[in-house]
């Protein structure tokens, strides 16, 4: 099992999103034409492995770091007043409303417990990962800005793959970016397009034959 971190084993980014233009009065309309364009360019165009990269590539991908991530995303927004926003510590608060969504992180023990192996596969937007909460959950750990990679790069699911020793038709993938499934799913990997977590463990205990416990 191949595994995304933010709004998977987190509550959702849109969430986090939204509490934070409410927190940093954000203009919201100015930031999703933003985001959608930078986005749509990102998952949506065909850059792929390296080609034709915007600044999220590049801080998926690790080539930026954090801080000029923010003071580039920064001088594109506008607060409610008019100005751009704080620079720094931008993305911290961006994803401060991520909270952890116990029911998946029971599905992870359940499931190695019956011999499934598990990969964190997640892009980084130079996260502090909640590691200490990771013993015993997966077999590998893939982070975009550690491998140079990034979804949906083919390089970067057959890289997991190689870091589980399995074939992709072995192998089942949950992320909540449809971009990021197509790209899994031409590679023979079962996708699973996560919306909530009632949901995505159905959809496992169908595929697994197993019961997963639920709260």
């Amino acid at each position: 099992m191949l595994i995304d971190w933010g709004g998977v084993l987190t509550t959702s980014l849109t969430d986090s999103i939204a509490r934070w233009i409410a927190a940093d009065r954000i203009d919201a309309g100015h930031y999703r034409s933003v985001m959608r364009d930078l986005i749509d360019h990102a998952y949506q165009g065909g850059a792929q492995d390296g080609e034709g990269q915007n600044v999220v590539h590049a801080l998926e991908r690790g080539e930026l770091d954090g801080p000029a991530f923010e003071r580039d995303l920064a001088a594109r927004l506008l607060t409610v007043d008019g100005v751009p926003p704080v620079a720094e510590g931008l993305l911290t608060r961006m994803f401060a409303g991520f909270e952890r969504v116990d029911a998946m992180y029971d599905m992870l023990r359940d499931v190695r417990k019956n011999g499934v192996k598990t990969c964190l596969l997640s892009n980084s937007w130079s996260n502090t990962y909640p590691r200490h909460e990771w013993d015993g959950l997966f077999d590998a750990v893939v982070i975009s800005g550690e491998v140079g990679m990034r979804k949906p790069e083919e390089r970067i699911f057959r890289h997991a793959l190689d870091q589980v020793g399995l074939p992709g038709e072995q192998c089942v993938f949950i992320d909540d970016v449809e971009a990021n499934i197509r790209a899994a799913r031409a590679l023979g990997i079962t996708g699973i397009h996560h919306r909530d977590a009632d949901t995505t463990l159905a959809e496992l205990e169908s595929l697994l034959r197993l019961t997963l416990r639920r709260a």
